[in-house]
């Protein structure tokens, strides 16, 4: 496969380019860009966490969950990521293991139930 077109440019022009696919719904190859950001940059959440999404959107969900999970250990409180984690195992029927995630995800939104 031929990825000089999604590694060209330098960071900031390929997020950029990464968002335009987003946005296009284009998530396979928004993924193709955002690998190559995520592992230039590893430390940085955002990059990580759009790729975690285009991989939820492409149906690649053992991705998107190892990708939540990075997120997730290095910041336990980063709310979306929770969320996306707790989504993600939803759609793969991992329900049990779903909850915690999304009840923290929940907490973290001050979403508390009312009684």
């Amino acid at each position: 496969m031929d990825t000089k077109y999604y590694d060209h440019g330098t960071a900031a022009e390929r997020w950029e380019r990464a968002g335009m696919f987003f946005d296009a719904k284009e998530y396979t190859n928004a993924a193709r860009v955002l690998t190559g950001l995520v592992e230039e940059v590893p430390e940085q959440t955002a990059p990580r966490l759009l790729l975690a999404r285009a991989y939820y959107h492409s149906a690649q969900l053992s991705r998107a969950e190892a990708e939540l999970r990075i997120i997730v250990e290095r910041d336990p409180v980063e709310h979306y990521a929770r969320l996306m984690l707790g989504r993600t195992l939803e759609r793969q029927s991992r329900h049990e293991e779903a909850a915690p995630h999304l009840r923290i995800a929940a907490a973290l939104a001050g979403d508390f139930p009312q009684e």
